[in-house]
């Protein structure tokens, strides 16, 4: 079988993404995620050194089905929603490792900044969340890289006086509160302006330590640049908003559903159909029918 999971793989693009092999049953026996589909999948071809407890379950192995995400921030959510709602045989853990944050935006005079919290909360004025997001560590970076490059939280009214030294050292004031804020939303809500200005203006803070030899920051900004990255990637498979929908992909006699549920893509299907569905909304268009493809491509490698 691993042959024959080389070639599968071969039909899998480079792209982030979710993957499950099948039985011949049709009982799904692992689901995984990856950075590149086609090298992680093909992987499994070879000896599985660093993964010795699937050897057993490769000659199991059938089928595989795949789908390709926008980021591999989306292929985490995407796994941890399916490992959430059923657990294969070979699975170990329900989820990820990664622990699910929140970032606050607050624009109140008295507590103004952008923080971390677990919770979404209920809504308070002022007070707006974005997210969620994977990964505590990387979201507390990307709070620690926007507050670098618009400080909110140097526009507070319970500054220290050396607190509000400093901020007059770098040109900030109450006055510019509102702006700082809305740049900061700017660049959550995934504007590509906003995002570049800010990943360019990292960059330059990276370059400027890096060349008084202050390798240790600049160290420092590369992570955060990495983890800003990670919390403005492409991310629809799960939202704060709590939304019910079924998304539907059809492709050369295949269709391709997916399951939300409050939000989150719960369940992922495929099976093969001469009628394509009732179009899915606008913004899953693209998902549903790249992956409803992947899908007519994997089934026609198999056969």
């Amino acid at each position: 079988m691993r042959p024959e999971i080389r070639r599968l793989a071969a039909g899998l693009p480079s792209a982030p993404g979710v993957y499950r092999f099948r039985d011949a049953r049709g009982r799904v026996l692992y689901v995984g995620r990856a950075t590149e589909l086609r090298a992680r999948v093909g992987s499994y071809g070879g000896d599985l050194r660093d993964r010795r407890h699937l050897r057993r379950m490769i000659p199991q192995v059938t089928r595989i089905e795949a789908v390709a995400c926008d980021s591999v921030h989306e292929a985490a959510w995407l796994e941890r929603n399916l490992l959430e709602e059923s657990l294969p045989r070979w699975n170990r853990t329900a989820g990820g490792e990664e622990i699910p944050a929140y970032l606050r935006l607050d624009a109140r005079p008295a507590t103004a900044g952008l923080r971390l919290t677990h919770e979404a909360g209920q809504p308070v004025a002022g007070v707006r969340i974005f997210g969620p997001y994977l990964g505590g560590t990387r979201a507390r970076l990307a709070v620690s890289a926007l507050h670098r490059v618009h400080p909110l939280s140097a526009t507070g009214s319970g500054l220290t006086g050396a607190e509000r030294e400093l901020a007059a050292r770098r040109g900030i004031s109450a006055a510019d509160r509102e702006q700082l804020a809305e740049a900061i939303a700017a660049v959550l809500r995934r504007d590509p302006v906003a995002v570049e200005a800010a990943r360019r203006e990292l960059e330059r803070a990276r370059d400027r330590a890096a060349a008084v030899l202050a390798f240790e920051l600049a160290g420092r900004v590369q992570e955060e640049l990495r983890a800003l990255g990670w919390v403005t990637a492409a991310q629809r498979v799960t939202t704060l908003e709590p939304v019910d929908l079924a998304v539907r992909g059809w492709a050369d006699g295949w269709l391709v559903s997916f399951a939300v549920r409050a939000g989150r893509v719960r369940s992922w299907s495929q099976r093969p159909c001469a009628r394509p569905p009732q179009e899915p909304p606008a913004a899953w268009a693209g998902f549903a029918r790249r992956n409803a493809e992947l899908a007519a491509t994997l089934a026609r490698l198999a056969a």
